[in-house]
């Protein structure tokens, strides 16, 4: 029997003291004039030793200048970052991606109640609690919906982190069709112009649950993954998980129309999960639910990784934040062929103990192994940190930045953000939405916030894009030649005389590119780029 899915939500932090809320990222354009001659290369923050800087191709400076011609443009701006090719989204909670107002409608489809915390209870409606389907006809309650479930108009007094985590709590029961969330946002990211999508689900949760109680915490922990694969346990587990992705596949593609004459866009996106794991579970739980995830990804294609989740603060997450690590390089151990991206150092200064500042990217780089690392905000914080930077760097180890869950949930962003010291080091960075639903943002949002407050260049932008496919857990190889990346993008030498957006590829090219589903959605961006800056090169 199929089970249905419940996307786990993040629980409830403690008050983040001396952080207020804040609110979506404002967005007046500030870039290089017009006028101002583009550079022979590109000028991007680089570290010794990395390749030389790229050259800027005449069509790439003719869409730069057109880039710094819309300063007093402000509809024309969004516009043009609309429209520019943006890669993959890396760094995505797929019940927090999803839009509140979808999540409004599967609530009143599911005949869900309204509490009087705006939360999402199960029916029957009794007293203190409202028909969701009121939201149909009460504008004001729709209103109060949205901002309960969303950090739309959140009050600027209040804790932006703790309000931010609580709303998956309140929507958590209209979030329990996998399939139709994913038809929601895969949408949404096809129509921001992206090519590549990897969302974070937990895969048979409850079962993981009591498969961990059931055998119990053994601190030998080759011992404890022993006593889960006994009869077949844990096999079990990850069976009910495949036939979880089964039904949400089927779902999926009923609610986005894909077997018709007129199927949405979504259909189209090239799609991969991440297995979740609560940090803020007892060690018994944790370790089970990475052993879930990795041997889901070693048995599925649709899955490619494990990711820790829940605020990084929690009391139990840190108290255990070592032994998670020393979990996640046991297990990678036993399951290699799963990936690894963490959510590690999503932490600043008043939210923790200042010690607690200093090793968490560290031990998800060099104990866990981490080949991401999501949000990555408390850098500078870290014992020895430069050293650290270079580390990731050597080890192109991407850092996933979404700027506007950082801002409303550490209150972290402009010079405090991290982002140039990364880049200044040479760590490969990608820009991410985390939960565009909750934060109320697109990824178009986040590269205009990014051109805006760090003077990027429509070079930089570009390979801000590129980045996010090529760090992407996508199988095959590369349509960029080895050491070429984050800097240079050269292409490998089989498709090096070909140019994406030209023509079909020669027949060298057209076999690589068929032989490696990474390589044919990076040249897809590439052809994508071609005619972006045929349309906006002649614009200036």
């Amino acid at each position: 029997m199929i089970s249905t899915i419940r996307t786990e939500h993040r629980p409830k932090s403690r008050l983040l003291a001396g952080i207020g809320a804040l609110t979506v990222l404002t967005l007046l354009p500030s870039f290089p004039a017009a006028a101002a001659p583009a550079p022979a290369h590109d000028a991007s923050p680089r570290s010794a030793g990395q390749a030389s800087p790229r050259v800027v191709t005449a069509a790439e400076r003719r869409t730069a200048a057109y880039l710094g011609s819309l300063r007093n443009r402000p509809a024309r701006l969004k516009a043009f970052f609309r429209d520019l090719p943006k890669g993959g989204d890396l760094h995505n909670h797929l019940s927090g991606a999803a839009t509140t107002e979808y999540l409004i409608k599967l609530a009143i489809e599911r005949g869900l109640c309204i509490d009087a915390t705006m939360t999402a209870v199960a029916p029957p409606c009794g007293s203190g609690t409202r028909p969701a389907s009121d939201a149909r006809t009460d504008a004001a309650f729709r209103q109060q919906i949205i901002r309960a479930w969303s950090m739309q108009d959140f009050p600027a007094d209040q804790s932006g982190h703790d309000h931010f985590f609580d709303t998956f709590g309140k929507f958590s029961l209209a979030t329990w069709d996998r399939g139709k969330l994913l038809a929601n946002v895969a949408d949404t990211v096809v129509e921001q112009n992206q090519f590549y999508l990897e969302t974070m689900v937990t895969p048979a949760s409850d079962s993981a649950k009591k498969l961990a109680d059931k055998v119990g915490y053994d601190a030998d922990l080759a011992a404890f993954h022993r006593k889960l694969l006994a009869g077949g346990q844990l096999d079990r587990v990850v069976d009910e998980a495949v036939e979880e992705a089964d039904a949400a596949d089927v779902q999926f593609r009923a609610t986005a129309h894909c077997d018709t004459a007129r199927p949405d866009p979504g259909c189209r996106l090239p799609v991969r999960w991440i297995s979740q794991v609560s940090r803020g579970s007892t060690p018994a739980r944790v370790f089970t639910q990475i052993a879930v995830g990795m041997r889901l990804a070693e048995r599925d294609p649709r899955f490619v990784a494990v990711n820790l989740v829940q605020p990084e603060d929690g009391e139990s997450a840190l108290a255990n934040y070592q032994l998670q690590m020393r979990m996640l390089k046991y297990l990678h151990g036993q399951y290699p062929g799963s990936h690894v991206t963490l959510h590690a150092g999503e932490l600043a200064p008043g939210l923790v103990k200042p010690e607690d500042l200093t090793f968490h990217i560290r031990e998800a780089v060099l104990v866990a192994g981490s080949e991401r690392i999501g949000h990555g905000v408390d850098l500078v914080h870290e014992d020895n940190w430069r050293q650290l930077a270079r580390t990731m760097a050597q080890r192109k180890v991407a850092v996933e930045v979404p700027f506007s869950s950082n801002k409303q949930i550490l209150g972290i962003a402009g010079n405090d953000h991290p982002f140039n010291a990364y880049r200044r080091y040479g760590v490969p960075v990608v820009l991410a939405t985390d939960d565009p639903g909750v934060s109320r943002i697109n990824i178009s949002h986040e590269y205009q916030y990014a051109a805006k407050t760090y003077g990027l260049s429509y070079t930089e932008l570009k390979d801000l894009a590129r980045a996010s496919l090529e760090y992407a857990f996508r199988d095959g190889r590369s349509l960029w030649a080895a050491g070429s990346a984050p800097s240079g993008y050269q292409l490998v030498p089989a498709c090096r005389s070909d140019r994406p957006g030209t023509g079909r590829p020669g027949p060298r090219c057209s076999r690589y590119l068929a032989a490696s589903p990474k390589a044919a959605t990076q040249w897809r961006q590439e052809a994508a780029f071609a005619a972006f800056e045929r349309d906006n090169g002649g614009r200036g």
